[in-house]
């Protein structure tokens, strides 16, 4: 039977190679924002960009012990499961009906939510969840006149107003960036440096985690 409940259920997903404290912090403050419980979605083959360095296995691993000690932000492999390319309106309709009419919301960083009119069936994702827009308080993106139009009477200012219904609504959510960058982590792993306040300390306490980052010795 799907399973039901008032309580959001919000899903972050993202490449995570490395998973590091800007993805986690967001992570935390959304969930916090809409009382939800957050699941990160690593993708398996992410179609608008290069395959991950680490393998899908070496970034459950990370994630992993990421995310020890706490149990607001949890893991889901689903994508990583599934053959082909990882599109996110198939992850969604999956989801809807294991939860039922539980609220499922879509997290997004700004840019990403500007360029979703590029996305795979991207109409079909508001049938299927309320996206909720990570963005800097105070600051809004400037939208193309397609996804303005799509979003216009879709917008709501309170996380309540997304416990009434499904999906389909759109919530802006003023979180704390931090401007960390996961490519700048790999370079400074492949230099032989520890990003040790760039990534969560308990992978520290294990170096075969960031092994695949590293640059092999000659």
């Amino acid at each position: 039977m799907p399973q039901t409940s008032t309580r959001p259920l919000a899903i972050f997903g993202g490449t995570f190679d490395p998973v590091h404290l800007g993805h986690l912090s967001v992570a935390w403050e959304a969930a916090e924002l809409l009382d939800a419980e957050v699941r990160l979605l690593p993708a398996s083959v992410p179609p608008h960009r290069a395959p991950p360095i680490a393998s899908a296995a070496q970034r459950v691993a990370i994630l992993r012990a990421a995310l020890q000690g706490q149990s607001r932000l949890t893991l889901d492999t689903r994508e990583l499961d599934r053959a082909g390319p990882s599109y996110t309106v198939d992850t969604l309709h999956e989801l809807r009906v294991e939860q039922g009419e539980r609220p499922l919301v879509l997290l997004l960083g700004a840019d990403a939510f500007a360029g979703l009119a590029s996305w795979h069936r991207w109409r079909e994702l508001f049938g299927a969840a309320h996206l909720g827009v990570l963005s800097r308080p105070g600051v809004s993106a400037v939208l193309p006149d397609e996804l303005e139009r799509e979003v216009a009477g879709r917008r709501v200012a309170g996380a309540s107003a997304l416990r009434a219904l499904p999906a389909g609504r759109v919530i802006e959510l003023a979180v704390t960036p931090l401007e960390i960058s996961a490519t700048r982590i790999r370079e400074l792993l492949a230099a032989g440096r520890d990003p040790r306040y760039l990534l969560p300390a308990g992978l520290f306490d294990n170096p075969a985690l960031l092994a695949p980052y590293r640059t092999p010795a000659v």
